[in-house]
């Protein structure tokens, strides 16, 4: 029987993730260009106005995030599903910029935000033995989306409007996901965990279940936070100006989509080594890591302008967030155990969402400036070379308190 409900867990975190991609800016950058057309503005307005969206949405999911913990999952699960497919109609028929504001918050919130959180918890509460290996299946959805998606929505865009495309995805949303939630978790509880018998139950017994009023007042989790959040703005400023990279560097339309292949390709190697790593070594180890990659592709993208090099430039950020995505879950729960686990990720998850509103702003505020590409690639690996620093000082500090 446990058995059977590890693997429709599993199957359900890695469908959830994959749609979280509606939400996701890698996604909603796809459109960017788009967009700006219909509405006549900037990129600095659309900036603007998707980071500050971006953080309204950021507020909410810290609320709204806890209450996966008292919550039925398939019940939250549901709401979540009806709020992306509302979110995706709503953002076809975005018309004036306040309209374009609220469908970015709804489409953040809703995909980014409690799609991706929904899934994580779920698998990082239920499994305990296993986690690593079942989150990295997690995220596997995603890195399939962000694998098969770009070049799928850059071919459509040449063969219809962008509007008819968010409606047909508001559509499939609507009817595939219910059943797919149905089928796989309607019976599974707050209190359902992983049955092995060979784990010893007392270790995790036996560590400290932090509250999130316990977890922001350590020191450590703003240590951890600040390398967990690098990724997410940087990767996003990225992603929501990737015309503006592709203008700069003259790589061509079809280079930065073929690219995310690379990205996506990478990740899932990273996801399935990274998943192997954690049961091992655990988190904490490996957290030191994690953000290596994202430097040097910073580098990258300051000393080459070659097409080929926007494969190796996403493809060390495909590498970072293989394991940002699975270490983004699995800390927590190593350093604060699993009982108050949503409340913490809904805390973190809105952190996560601050900061690709402040990689967004950041990104379109320098790009309006007139900084070239170059040279935000040099502020980010200033930003990024300080955090890994400060993580490496204090790295024998993150670990869990038994009691």
């Amino acid at each position: 029987m446990f058995k059977n409900l590890s693997l429709k867990v599993i199957i359900f975190g890695f469908i959830f993730t994959f749609f979280s991609s509606f939400g996701q800016s890698y996604f909603i950058g796809i459109f960017n260009s788009s967009i700006r057309t219909d509405l006549s503005i900037t990129h600095g307005q659309f900036g603007t106005i998707y980071a500050s969206a971006t953080l309204l949405s950021g507020f909410l999911l810290i609320w709204i995030g806890k209450k996966i913990d008292d919550t039925n999952i398939f019940k939250f699960s549901l709401f979540v599903i009806i709020l992306l497919s509302f979110a995706c109609y709503f953002f076809s028929t975005i018309k004036i910029i306040p309209l374009l504001f609220i469908g970015i918050f709804f489409l953040r919130l809703s995909g980014q935000g409690l799609m991706s959180h929904t899934a994580t918890t779920t698998v990082a509460r239920y499994f305990e033995k296993t986690r690593g290996k079942a989150l990295s299946v997690t995220w596997l959805g995603l890195s399939a989306a962000e694998f098969i998606l770009p070049v799928l929505m850059v071919f459509l865009l040449t063969i219809t409007n962008w509007r008819n495309i968010w409606i047909a995805i508001s559509i499939l949303v609507l009817i595939l996901l219910p059943i797919i939630s149905f089928t796989l978790i309607k019976k599974l509880k707050l209190d359902t965990r992983e049955d092995s018998k060979n784990y010893n139950k007392e270790i995790n017994i036996n560590i400290k279940q932090w509250t999130r009023s316990e977890v922001i007042r350590d020191y450590r989790f703003y240590i951890v936070t600040l390398n967990m959040l690098s990724m997410p703005s940087i990767a996003t400023g990225v992603f929501v100006y990737q015309s503006f990279i592709v203008s700069s560097k003259n790589w061509g339309p079809f280079i930065m989509a073929q690219s995310f292949m690379v990205y996506s390709i990478l990740s899932v190697i990273t996801l399935s080594v990274s998943g192997y790593l954690i049961d091992k070594y655990t988190s904490r180890k490996l957290l030191i890591y994690m953000n290596i990659p994202l430097f040097i592709s910073t580098i990258v993208l300051f000393l080459f302008n070659s097409p080929f090099s926007s494969f190796i430039f996403l493809g060390l950020i495909g590498i970072t967030n293989g394991f940002a995505n699975i270490l983004g879950s699995s800390t927590w729960a190593e350093i604060y155990g699993v009982k108050y686990i949503g409340s913490i990720k809904a805390l973190t998850g809105g952190l996560m969402v601050f900061a690709t509103a402040t990689g967004t702003a950041v990104f379109g505020i320098l790009i309006d400036a007139g900084y070239s590409i170059n040279s935000i690639a040099i502020f980010s690996s200033v930003y990024i070379g300080i955090i890994v620093l400060l993580l490496f000082f204090c790295r024998k500090k993150i670990q869990p308190i038994y009691i």
